[in-house]
Formats: structure tokens, C-alpha cells, sequence
């Protein structure tokens, strides 16, 4: 996104004063005549509302790919989840190579007035508008699939919890953000060997659970990382007063049913924007057919 903007600036100073000439002749050029040559090219417009236009076609369909900080968290995830040895990061490098591409055909088509950038800007924003929502039924109508494949990647993930330091990270922020611990409960840190409660497991972890299944103390300025040893060892019961016993995956439904105004109201003012930038590019064209129909 930087490198668009970056781009565009330059473009912008390096073509304003040639745009200007383009249209204080083309006003010359379309002023006498019978139908107004002022109304004929009142879209040819000076270099400032070009770069508006620009600014407003460059936003990219659904936020930025700025994942860098980011990729160390998926560095293992190919050998957790079924993906055959997939590397995620690979998807997420694709995803911003469209991006960059779909922004700098908007911005530079819209600045320089190409009509073929400014129609393969839409085009692509949208067969990525028709994606998203062939994404969005599909997601309803196998929500069941969908769930099934969130607590095989929870329980892939607790039995790979030592292996990766990001990883580890990751859940316990889950498990700290959703007050849960594992997919449905503390008994599925079993899949883990460190976890497990079996006689023959030497861990002093064993019969235990994370510290970010623990019930924060607010008297605690310390973070006690030990608070969860040998804690199934005891009843379900006496378990609630140290930690949080309800699945992972029944807190993120019940936070999506709780926020789902604030989620739904992303996802419609994200197809806006896109539909926005459809039609003002579309117009666009329009706009710059109309006025070489009229050399």
C-alpha cells in the first residue's frame, strides 16, 4: 500500500502540469459550439480531483496484507493442520501481490485516465466482491463442516502447543482473549504429552493445564505461569474456582453472537466500499468516452 501511494505522489507530480495543459485545451478546443463545450468536459478535471479519484479507487477490497510481523505465528502451521505441507505465509504473500497490483491499476488508471486499468480495476474488485460472497453463503449453509474443522485445528494445535514458541503465544492469547481452555474443555489438553494425565508421563505438567486457562487473580501483579499444575487432578467442580472450564469453541460462537452487529457491519461497509469503488470507476469510464467522443 505504501509503495501505491508512494507511486502515485510521483506520478502526480511528474504528470499534473501536462493533465492541466490536457484539459485547459481541451476547454479551448470545446468552447464554441451549439452544446456547451464547458458541459462537455466537466469530468476532465485538474490534477488535484484526479488524485481524489486515485486515492478513492486505490483502497484496496479488504484491508491490507501487511502480515510480515505476523508470519512467524504460521511458521509451523503447515505441519499442524492437513494442508500437505502447504505454507500458509505463501497464501498471505499472493493475497498482497493482488492487492498490490488491483490498488496500483485504480490509482494509476484513474490518475493518468486509462480507461483498460480503470476496467480491469473493476472487473477484479468484482469477481473478488462475487468470492466474498459466494464465501459468505457457503459459510452458512455448512456451518457444521466449518465447526468441525475449527475444533480438528484447535486440537491439532494443543497437541503441538511446546513445539513453537509463536504458536504457543497464539493460544494462550486465544485462551486469555475468550476466558476458555481447549477446543471444549481443559480434559482436551490430554493431546498433549506434556498435559496428559497418563501414569507414565514424567512431565511435572502432567494432569495440568496452560496458565492462560487460569482465572486471573486482579490481587496478582505477578503472572503466576504454574497456576494450572496438577489442577485436573480435582473435581469439575473445585476446577472452576482456578480455571476457565468452557470450550474455546463455544466462546468464539458465543463472542460472534454477541458482537454479530459489529461483525456484520464490517463485512457490509467492506462490500460498500468495494461497490463504491466499482461504480466510480465505472463512471469514470463513462466520463472519459464521453469526452473523446466530443474531439
Amino acid at each position: 500500500m505504501c509503495v501505491c501511494f508512494c507511486l502515485l505522489f510521483l506520478c502526480s507530480v511528474r504528470y499534473a502540469e501536462p493533465l492541466q495543459l490536457f484539459c485547459t485545451a481541451a476547454l479551448q478546443r470545446h468552447t464554441p459550439g451549439p452544446r456547451g463545450g464547458l458541459m462537455q468536459v466537466r469530468w476532465c478535471s485538474p490534477p488535484s480531483v484526479n488524485m481524489g479519484a486515485a486515492l478513492l479507487l486505490h483502497l484496496p477490497p479488504h484491508g491490507s496484507a501487511h502480515f510480515a510481523p505476523y508470519a512467524g505465528v504460521l511458521s509451523n502451521i503447515s505441519s499442524i493442520t492437513d494442508l500437505g505441507g502447504f505454507d500458509p505465509v505463501w497464501l498471505f504473500i499472493v493475497v498482497g501481490g493482488v492487492m498490490f497490483i488491483l490498488g496500483f491499476a485504480g490509482c494509476i488508471g484513474a490518475l493518468r485516465e486509462n480507461t483498460l486499468l480503470l476496467k480491469f480495476f473493476s472487473v477484479f474488485l468484482g469477481l473478488i466482491f462475487f468470492l466474498e460472497l459466494t464465501a459468505g453463503i457457503l459459510a452458512f449453509v455448512f456451518k457444521d463442516w466449518i465447526k468441525d474443522q475449527l475444533n480438528f485445528f484447535i486440537n491439532n494445535n494443543v497437541k503441538a502447543y511446546r513445539d513453537d514458541i509463536d504458536l504457543q503465544n497464539l493460544i494462550d492469547f486465544a485462551q486469555e482473549y475468550w476466558s476458555c481452555c481447549g477446543a471444549h474443555g481443559p480434559n482436551d489438553w490430554n493431546l498433549n504429552i506434556y498435559f496428559n494425565c497418563t501414569e507414565l508421563n514424567p512431565s511435572r505438567e502432567r494432569c495440568g493445564v496452560p496458565f492462560s486457562c487460569c482465572i486471573k487473580d486482579p490481587a496478582e501483579d505477578v503472572l503466576n505461569t504454574q497456576c494450572g499444575y496438577d489442577v485436573r487432578l480435582e473435581a469439575e467442580l473445585s476446577q472452576q474456582k482456578y480455571i476457565n472450564t468452557k470450550g474455546c469453541v463455544g466462546q468464539f460462537e458465543k463472542w460472534l453472537q454477541d458482537n454479530l452487529i459489529v461483525v456484520a457491519g464490517v463485512f457490509v461497509g467492506v462490500a460498500l466500499l468495494q461497490i463504491f469503488g466499482i461504480c466510480l470507476a465505472q463512471n469514470l469510464v463513462s466520463d472519459i468516452k464521453a469526452v473523446k467522443a466530443n474531439w
